[in-house]
């Protein structure tokens, strides 16, 4: 089916959203307002189709939203210690917009700007967005591209490449949340998850990694087998006080740069669908949906409560501009940033 396209108007714009709809009648849409992921509607055990990716019913609720629901944070996802990093012995400051820190790349970020796109055939959408120097405190002119791919099999392939012309730092990632029973099934703390990951990053009490790449074994933070997301989320454990839940970033198990590999199984139990999740990123941030409530409309009308999703975002290490031990999150001129993240969703 060729792909098709809604426009709407917007504080920021006009906002278009994409839909790949496959052989089998499963389909994806797709936002430019932060290259965003509004919906994917695939099949359960039984054949019912439901939408699992959660979003708003209003398109411009995605802009400024709490959540960063479905999109592409940057430049940089997740947080940066006191919005302060050096690099090349100069000194660089950022918006502080998460307790003491930077989060997300700022709270403009690109999460919050609308993207150019093109239609390549009919199951792929690219999605371009060009920094400028100086744009929320990060060095360098930078010009960014997610490209999604929709497969006859319900793949979702997202890659994300960048080019500088001065040194910078980037960590990109998808936000999506899902919910496998459906994005307006209720909670997620009955799903199962698995991770390819035998350690985790501990973090002081504003959620910036100590530095230390913990072992999971023997803690709650331990997902090596299927386990219930609820089972521990409760547990006397002072990294899930300090997140209200699972916001934690994992260490993938044999990460190698450049080398595609399945981090993340999850499970809905009651609809029998399951969600693998690959990539070539060497972490991955695991977040339970901690702070839902009170976010906008929901995509079927309804209101989301805590813990209603899943958001499992494959990225680089939290505050690496400070951390010269973890993987580098620099990108230089010459050089291209170019991951993948894969979500595929069975029955």
């Amino acid at each position: 089916m060729p792909i098709t396209e809604k426009t709407f108007s917007s504080p920021k714009g006009t906002i278009t959203h994409y839909t790949i709809t496959n052989k089998s009648g499963a389909s994806v849409t797709l936002s430019t307002l932060g290259a965003g992921i509004v919906s994917v509607i695939v099949p359960d055990k039984a054949g019912r189709m439901a939408d699992v990716a959660l979003g708003y019913k209003d398109a411009a609720s995605w802009i400024a939203d709490g959540p960063c629901m479905g999109k592409v944070p940057g430049r940089f996802a997740n947080r940066i210690a006191r919005g302060h990093f050096t690099l090349d012995g100069k000194e660089y400051t950022l918006a502080i917009n998460n307790g003491p820190n930077a989060l997300h790349g700022g709270p403009e970020g690109f999460m919050n700007q609308i993207w150019d796109a093109r239609v390549v055939g009919d199951n792929k959408v690219v999605m371009l967005y060009c920094a400028e120097d100086g744009e929320e405190g990060y060095p360098g002119n930078l010009t960014v591209t997610a490209e999604y791919v929709w497969s006859d099999d319900n793949e979702l392939t997202l890659r994300l490449g960048a080019t500088t012309d001065a040194p910078t730092v980037i960590n990109l990632t998808n936000h999506a949340y899902f919910n496998l029973d459906g994005e307006n099934s209720g909670t997620v703390l009955d799903h199962e998850l698995k991770l390819n990951a035998s350690r985790w990053l501990p973090t002081d009490d504003t959620q910036i990694p100590t530095g230390e790449l913990a072992p999971v074994a023997g803690t709650p933070m331990d997902f090596t087998s299927f386990k219930a997301i609820g089972k521990d989320i409760n547990a006397d454990f002072e990294a899930l006080k300090i997140g209200k839940g699972y916001d934690h970033c994992w260490v993938v198990d044999g990460y190698e740069k450049g080398r595609m590999q399945t981090v993340a199984e999850l499970r809905g139990p009651k609809s029998g669908r399951s969600l693998i999740v690959s990539t070539t990123q060497p972490g991955m941030q695991v977040y339970t949906g901690n702070w839902l409530a009170g976010c906008p409309e929901s995509i079927s009308g309804g209101e989301y409560k805590d813990y209603d999703g899943v958001a499992i975002e494959c990225q680089g290490f939290p505050d690496a501009p400070n951390k010269p031990a973890f993987p580098s999150s620099e990108l230089r001129p010459g050089q291209e940033y170019d991951e993948m993240i894969v979500f595929k969703f069975n029955a």
